[in-house]
Formats: structure tokens, sequence, C-alpha cells
């Protein structure tokens, strides 16, 4: 498995990866692949919202619930944004990383920190930064470093966060060409990663962990990565498991 960068490394991630995304916002109007019904417009408001909201959550520290779903400000959506990225990599700097944290998944899946926050936002800005390019016709895979922690993260927090898994048991791994590799285990108990017992996958998905990533959030299709074995189970996953 490989290790998750560095706090700071988390916030610039955040941070390069926002501005990718308004840098491929040059047409307010196009429509996005990867989210349908979705505008360019749409799509930065979003991001806008969702790191408002979460810069809130980190400034809150450890509360019972989430806060206010925030009203964006009227205006100019890239400013908005620029600013929106600005408010969360602030918030998350002044607390550090190990700050407790309201965050919607479970404590099985991650912990309530900020770095696991970052870690997160990391990724939600990554493949936002993807929908937008890939509106502007020139989608760019994901930076190295972005990605192979995020064939992990997703593993572990959405796919940790779904419950059950309603199919039959099975055991995947995932092999990124960049050298890590995860094991899945998927029972009534939910998504364990790197489980305990030992065995064979039934399932093995290998591509470039950019790949990885983008198949997992179902922005490219699984044809784009190699799966030997037990086909079904990775397109069990892919509807499983959907995240916008």
């Amino acid at each position: 498995m490989a290790s998750t960068p560095p706090f700071p490394e988390l916030l610039s991630l955040i941070e390069s990866r926002s501005a990718a995304l308004r840098e491929a916002a040059t047409d307010l109007t196009a429509g996005v692949p990867g989210c349908p019904g979705w505008s360019v417009h749409d799509l930065v408001t979003h991001m806008s919202r969702v790191q408002r909201f979460w810069a809130a959550a980190v400034r809150a520290g450890d509360a019972d619930g989430p806060p206010p779903v925030p009203v964006l400000p009227a205006g100019d959506p890239l400013p908005l944004s620029e600013e929106a990225t600005r408010l969360l990599t602030d918030a998350l700097r002044a607390a550090g990383p190990d700050a407790p944290c309201w965050s919607w998944w479970p404590p099985s899946a991650a912990p309530h920190t900020t770095r696991a926050i970052a870690r997160h936002q990391v990724q939600e800005a990554a493949v936002h930064a993807f929908d937008a390019q890939e509106a502007l016709g020139k989608p760019e895979p994901l930076p190295a470093a972005v990605a192979v922690d995020g064939v992990g993260e997703f593993l572990e927090v959405p796919m940790g966060s779904r419950g059950a898994w309603p199919h039959r048991p099975a055991r995947v791994e995932f092999q990124a060409i960049e050298g890590p590799s995860w094991t899945l285990d998927l029972s009534p108990s939910g998504a364990t990663v790197s489980p305990a017992a030992s065995g064979a996958p039934v399932t093995r998905v290998h591509g470039r962990a950019s790949d990885l990533v983008l198949a997992l959030y179902r922005r490219i299709p699984l044809a784009d990565v190699r799966v030997d074995g037990d086909r079904e189970v990775a397109e069990q996953i892919r509807e499983w498991c959907v995240v916008d």
C-alpha cells in the first residue's frame, strides 16, 4: 500500500487541483460528461460550496453535527471558487493535521480528523478538475501523488462507508502500474482494506493509478483498465459505490 502524502503536501494538492479546475473552466455553459446534467458553472459552484462547507466544519472543530450548507455570495463563480479554496486551506493550516472534526464517514472508515478531511478534499478537487478538463475536451491524467493515494482513499472512505456488501463475498486486488497494490475484502461486514486473513483474490484490477481512481469514480469505462478473474465483481463495485 502507498502512504498518504504529508499534511502540507495535501494542502498544496488541494490548491493545485482547485486551480486546475478553474483553469479548465473557460466555457461555463459547457456540459460535464462526468456529472450528467451539470454545466461547468454548476461544477465550479459545487466545488465552491463544498470547500466553504468543509472550511466551516474545520473551524467548528469536534462538533456534534455538520455546519449549515453555505449560501454562496452573488458574483463571478471563478473568484468565488478561488476564495473558497483559500478559506479551506487556511482553516486546515490553522487547525493542523490532527485536530478533531465532524465528518460524514464512520470512524471505522477513516479518523474524524483534519488530515482525513484534507486527504478526501484532494480527491474531490482532483476528480472535479478532471471533469472540467473533460468538458473542455482536454482531460489529463490525475497527478501521480494524487492518484496513488486516491486508490486507497476511495477504498477506505467512500467504500468503507457503504455498509454491507450486497453480493457474494469477494476479495479484490487493485494493482497500480506505479507499484502500490491494495487488497479489498467485500462481505456482509462491508469493505475492508488490507484484511488480516490471507487468500487469493477472485478479481485483479490493473492499471495506472490515475485510471484506477477514475474507473472507481466512474469517470472512465471499466474497459480502460485490465480486469483479470471475475469481472462481474469489478462491475458490481462500480454500481455499489457511486460517488459524485
